[in-house]
């Protein structure tokens, strides 16, 4: 089915749950499915084709971005540093270093790493960061920077993938060395070209964002007496009151102090109903999605005089299929000045009286 057939019958709503201290989720996806005899594995697929307002924490409508000028103009990210954190010893490590302001933002690891990882779990909990992500699909919150006895800048920063505990009750990140050429570059044939610290305890080679300290070890040696250098994005967490939707992540400020709900409103993919052990819930899209098949086959197959034979029939079958969401679309009225549509949003005036 064609992602531009957004149906009022695949309009939806999304709802989650945040993550205490966490900023960043990703769309959700749907699990591998299986499809054929033999079977086939579709792959990971996102549950939504995408979201809108209106967009409610709690119950409260907030504003709803999906433009980062806006968003950012607004809620600009903060980073604080701290010059020098500490001070090298002769080692590489580990350093106890303390940041500037706490808590900080963590890292996040974008949907594209998700898949990578081979799960679906948004944020992963886990003792070592799968080597199988890409090093773009990292962005880091937290840096510390050194120089070796060499003159090379050593940096070490959150990866977005967190520490798997007992409970999960500190937020921990693991850390990683970036990239020895630059952020979000790699130099082939070696992709993942970046040092994963895989040989830590619960105190090693990590960073705890609520309490603002890293446990910290350096690729190199640092000298003894060198500076060492840390920043983070900082912002106060507690109730959310924005929300952006940008590269399929879904990011809130400020980062919430405790579990809230969200929710947005969402066009459902109609990938969910792709398992032939499902029935399809929209049975007048049969002959639709049919003849959609039909066209499919013979545009792969070059079989041109039929394609253009059949492609009225599909496109009759598209506008009956769209016939139902424009009578409910139609119904409703655009708002103006005028019209009780509009100044009904209360977005960050909370409690706010005359």
């Amino acid at each position: 089915m064609d992602a531009r057939v957004q149906l009022f019958d695949l309009k939806t709503n999304y709802n989650f749950q945040t993550i205490p201290g966490i900023a960043d989720y990703n769309m959700p996806l749907y699990q591998v499915q299986t499809e054929g005899s033999p079977a086939t594995n579709i792959s990971y697929y996102p549950v939504y084709q995408g979201f809108s307002m209106p967009a409610y924490v709690n119950g409260i409508q907030v504003p709803f971005y999906t433009e980062q000028n806006a968003f950012w103009n607004l809620w600009p990210n903060y980073v604080q540093y701290l010059n020098p954190a500490a001070y090298g010893n002769g080692t590489t490590g580990p350093y106890t270093i303390s940041l500037a302001e706490f808590p900080a933002i963590p890292g996040h690891l974008d949907m594209s790493g998700i898949v990578a990882a081979g799960n679906t779990s948004d944020p992963i909990f886990a003792t070592t960061i799968p080597t199988t992500i890409a090093y773009s699909s990292f962005h880091p919150g937290v840096w510390f920077t050194a120089t070796d006895s060499t003159g090379n800048n050593m940096t070490v920063q959150d990866s977005g993938v967190f520490l798997s505990t007992s409970s999960n009750s500190d937020l921990l990140g693991l850390l990683m060395t970036q990239n020895t050429t630059g952020v979000g570059q790699y130099s082939p044939p070696n992709p993942y070209n970046y040092q994963v610290y895989d040989s830590y305890t619960s105190t090693l080679n990590v960073v705890d964002y609520e309490n603002g300290v890293a446990y910290v070890t350096f690729p190199n040696i640092v000298p003894d007496g060198a500076p060492i250098n840390a920043q983070s994005l900082f912002f106060e967490e507690g109730l959310p009151r924005a929300i952006l939707f940008y590269n399929n992540t879904i990011t809130i400020r400020p980062q919430p102090d405790i579990s809230y709900n969200v929710q947005m409103t969402a066009y459902l993919s109609p990938s969910a109903f792709m398992q032939t052990g499902q029935s399809l819930p929209f049975g007048y899209m049969a002959e639709y999605i049919a003849r959609g098949a039909a066209r499919k086959i013979l545009s792969d197959t070059g079989d041109t005089e039929q394609f253009m034979f059949y492609e009225p029939l599909f496109r009759e079958q598209e506008m009956l299929v769209w016939k139902r969401s424009q009578r409910q679309f139609t119904a409703n009225r655009t708002g103006t000045i005028f019209s009780d549509l509009q100044g009904q949003t209360n977005f960050n005036q909370i409690g706010a009286s005359n």
